[in-house]
């Protein structure tokens, strides 16, 4: 299946080099089959994270079969939600944001998507973590 045919993977992080390495993880893991795509850390280089860049990398890592979206702290899950919230009305239903380990749910995810999973499929393998 090509990434264009799997659920894609989105990493929230307070911290650029947390979200960053997770992602790197993930795609040496999993390797190019899933649409992969991270934020955290703010524009100066702080901890935080925005909503915009939320949505520009649900956009970035988008499929027709859905969005993952794995958190590392309480405000990116906030953050996700919003951003998922604002999302066109055709795309909200088809992102969903996991309660789950950011490293481990992100590969188990990945590695979920890879293999064709639905959306709910890997919601539920990487809340299974």
């Amino acid at each position: 299946m090509t990434a264009q045919a799997n659920v894609g993977i989105v990493i929230v992080s307070h911290s650029a080099d947390v979200a960053r390495g997770a992602a790197d993880m993930v795609r040496q893991m999993v390797g190019a089959d899933v649409q992969l795509a991270w934020t955290g850390g703010l524009p100066g280089g702080g901890l935080g994270c925005s909503v915009e860049a939320i949505m520009a990398a649900i956009d970035a890592a988008w499929s027709e079969r859905g969005v993952a979206v794995l958190v590392d702290l309480g405000g990116a899950e906030t953050h996700s939600e919003m951003a998922v919230e604002m999302l066109p009305p055709e795309r909200r239903g088809r992102v969903v944001v996991c309660d789950a380990p950011i490293v481990e749910g992100a590969v188990v995810a990945a590695a979920e998507a890879s293999g064709g999973a639905t959306l709910e499929q890997v919601r539920l393998a990487a809340e299974a973590m």
